[in-house]
């Protein structure tokens, strides 16, 4: 279950007595000219956060321990810069998103380039395959051949470029890796779906992803994700794309 940290009330005491505690403290003092009150760990939570694209308490297990005692603490600093601190106990994934607020300067410190059409039907299969899996105990894997097949799968009909297709595959995979939303293995051309997907891409229920499918597939006779002249995208009218297509969720 995802939870905003704002939600854990019972951490609240933890939060505000680490602050306390290392108020007027010579310890918190790290650097020539330091104003903080955080102690170390927790500075180093906020970095880490920050940096993204999240954390994984499985693979990271004191740094998620220390964003667990402190979320609140976590959170009223992200507040200030417009950001919220998701806690996903269950499946040990912290990240954070954008708060949303409609005035200026108040977009995220780091703005992320929008999923391009094939990255999130690829994203959204694999979403699909994560949730049939929870609770079975086993990683959930994609292979670049089964990757492939996926996209095969929604192209435009009477389409036959090979060539482009692979192109795709490869394109969407090594986005999806920089993201961290799947993760290589000791197997060349296989990969581990992580859990931060279902954070990335929330749904109540993984039977309004065929809708989200269904509004991206109207993209595909159009000219919305065709190549432009120096083989880029044009980042602008995918970003609208993947709007149009959350409004679906809504």
């Amino acid at each position: 279950m995802s939870t905003s940290s704002q939600s854990t009330p019972q951490l609240r005491g933890a939060g505000a007595s680490a602050r306390a505690g290392n108020t007027g403290s010579t310890e918190r003092i790290l650097f020539d000219g330091d104003t903080g009150s955080f102690p170390l760990e927790l500075r180093q939570g906020l970095v880490r956060l920050l940096r993204g694209p999240y954390v994984d308490g499985a693979a990271e297990p004191a740094l998620w321990n220390t964003i667990l005692t402190h979320s609140v603490s976590l959170q009223q600093y992200f507040s200030e810069i417009f950001l919220l601190l998701t806690v996903d106990s269950e499946r040990k994934i912290a990240l954070l998103a954008p708060a949303g607020i409609d005035a200026v300067h108040t977009q995220p410190i780091v703005a992320r380039k929008p999923l391009r059409r094939e990255e999130t039907l690829l994203a959204l299969r694999l979403r699909v395959l994560l949730d049939r899996h929870a609770g079975s105990g086993t990683d959930v894997g994609i292979s670049r051949a089964a990757a492939r097949e996926i996209l095969a799968e929604h192209r435009q009909p009477g389409t036959v470029d090979d060539k482009r297709l692979d192109e795709q595959t490869d394109a969407a995979l090594a986005r999806l890796l920089n993201l961290k939303l799947i993760l290589p293995t000791e197997l060349e051309h296989e990969y581990r779906v992580s859990n931060a997907l279902a954070l990335a891409l929330p749904f109540d229920s993984i039977d309004q992803i065929p809708a989200y499918l269904a509004a991206l597939e109207k993209t595909a006779g159009s000219d919305l994700f065709e190549a432009t002249a120096d083989g880029s995208q044009d980042e602008n009218d995918a970003e609208e794309t993947i709007n149009a297509a959350q409004e679906i969720r809504q």
